[in-house]
């Protein structure tokens, strides 16, 4: 058993995913990038944030984390309107961008922290299609303003790492950390 200090769906269905039960308690925490902070050392930080605050509500191994859309080094959080979410998908269209996505893992080993970057490359994409995806609502609470395992999977040419990581934890590098930390898989110690 985990607890998984975040409120995210997609984070517990990960989690599932590889056999790992949690008891989710979403803490609250300032996400202000701090000034000149780079978009690695911020996801780091909350993930790292995250982790110890919901450690301090449960007595099980406590996992935080952090996913960031960076694209020519600017950090895009979840858009605050349909203009701010057309931006982003402006941003993206036709080219590469980094998701990066920090875990931290508090436990009997202490605190286990690893951040994974993936590329994501984009097709074209057109105002209309844009308008249409904004009104499905779907990405309105999507860092980037798009959700990979979703509608924008159409988007979406290639990815260059971990898909999982793009959905919100890189499976691989969570579940090592999880064993790291004594938290049983669905096979056991690796």
């Amino acid at each position: 058993m985990l607890c998984l200090a975040s409120a995210s769906p997609r984070r517990r269905e990960l989690l599932a995913s590889i056999g790992v039960g949690v008891e989710v308690r979403p803490v609250d925490i300032d996400e202000t990038p701090l000034p000149g902070e780079l978009a690695e050392a911020y996801v780091a930080r909350l993930a790292r944030e995250k982790a110890l605050a919901g450690g301090r509500q449960s007595r099980l191994p406590t996992l935080g984390s952090d996913t960031a859309v960076v694209c020519d080094g600017r950090i895009l959080g979840k858009p605050a309107d349909r203009a701010e979410a057309a931006a982003m998908l402006r941003l993206l269209s036709g080219r590469a961008h980094e998701v990066l996505t920090a875990v931290a893992v508090t436990g009997p080993a202490g605190l286990l922290e690893i951040c994974v970057a993936t590329r994501v490359f984009m097709r074209e994409i057109g105002d209309s299609e844009m308008a249409a995806y904004w009104a499905t609502g779907e990405p309105a609470d999507k860092a980037g303003g798009y959700a990979i395992q979703g509608l924008a999977s159409i988007f979406v040419e290639r990815i260059e790492g971990s898909h999982s990581a793009v959905v919100g934890l890189p499976l691989y590098e969570t579940a090592q950390l999880l064993v790291r930390q004594d938290v049983p898989l669905w096979c056991g110690a690796v």
